[in-house]
């Protein structure tokens, strides 16, 4: 008997499903905001613990009360404001016009980029401020720190990060202030604030299409077969191709994603470390030494990964009050 029509086995949502190009992410939106400050920030992914916290939602059930809470640990130290770049708005996008790098740069930059010998800031600076008149936007490159936290590597990370302002001269104003100066993540975020997270999965390889996309594994007489975990047809005669739709066997994880309307729970300083801190230090990652950022829930990619915070694009309704905070585990998570 001819079986009758059901919904599709996985989800197209995310494809195709291929690898990403690096494993830092690139942001490409970000909100509009007056206030002249960072509109994102980097830090490293610890690892989770749990915390108790007074649920301040006034539409949950459990609001005054309580609960248990699981948490994501970001290791953020302090990044650094490295450059300046102007940009026009053009049919194909948003083109550089010019940039202003910082005097001060990282030697360990060189990993990473050739940094110029002899360089002249000054007229860096008045050549994008004579550009400023058909300039449409102004962001900042930004590189992170890492050799001052656990992860094992002194190369940073560079990404462009938008920044706050009424006009463009603000933004430029403001952005001339910060170059080759040191931002911490109170200097951006605050306590109960909405964010959303950028960063890579991780990666999983080459798999099959059960595991890819949540297909069943076939039963009855298609199952005497020597293959069972495969799909039943590629597709109609026609059109006489394979659809992209069709669910294959590829590559899975390792994928750049964005998760909106997270909530940071709390913003640590580095002396307050202790307070998160298993004996021992987390598992895969190590002790925590810089300032740190405990986001409700869960963040996407392994430990030690980059993920890039940025003010929330749509958290219409969200509440950003500070909800308190009565426990946060320090226990040990090997072997759970």
């Amino acid at each position: 008997m001819v079986r009758h029509h059901q919904p599709r086995s996985g989800s197209v949502a995310f494809s195709p499903r291929k690898r990403a190009a690096k494993e830092t992410p690139t942001v490409k939106a970000w909100p509009q905001e007056d206030e002249p400050k960072l509109l994102g920030l980097a830090g490293y992914k610890v690892g989770m613990t749990h915390t108790m916290i007074v649920d301040n939602d006034k539409n949950s059930p459990t609001s005054g009360m309580e609960i248990f809470t699981p948490v994501t640990v970001l290791e953020v130290p302090p990044v650094v404001v490295m450059g300046v770049r102007a940009y026009e708005e053009t049919n194909c996008g948003l083109k550089a016009i010019t940039e202003v790098l910082a005097d001060n740069l990282d030697e360990n930059l060189s990993r990473k980029i050739s940094i110029p010998k002899e360089y002249n800031q000054s007229e860096a600076i008045a050549k994008i401020k004579e550009a400023l008149e058909y300039a449409d936007d102004i962001k900042v490159l930004v590189h992170t720190n890492p050799k001052v936290t656990s992860v094992p590597k002194k190369k940073p990370e560079i990404f462009e990060c938008a920044i706050g302002g009424k006009n463009v001269e603000e933004k430029l104003n403001t952005a001339l202030e910060l170059i080759g100066t040191e931002v911490k993540a109170s200097d951006v975020f605050a306590d109960g604030q909405i964010v959303d997270s950028i960063g890579i999965t991780k990666g999983k390889g080459f798999q099959g299409p059960v595991k890819r996309w949540g297909i069943r594994i076939q039963y009855g007489k298609a199952a005497r077969s020597s293959k069972k975990r495969h799909i039943g047809s590629m597709g109609p005669w026609t059109p006489s191709r394979t659809m992209w739709t069709v669910p294959q066997a590829g590559q899975m994880g390792y994928h750049k994603r964005t998760e909106f309307n997270k909530k940071i729970l709390k913003i640590g300083e580095a002396s307050d470390v202790d307070a998160i801190n298993p004996e021992g230090g987390f598992i895969k990652y190590g002790l925590v030494k810089n300032d740190y950022i405990l986001v409700k829930g869960s963040l996407q990619g392994p430990n030690k990964r980059l993920v890039i915070l940025r003010k929330a694009m749509r958290a219409h309704g969200k509440s950003n009050d500070a909800p308190q905070i009565n426990y946060i585990s320090t226990k040990s998570k090997q072997g759970v």
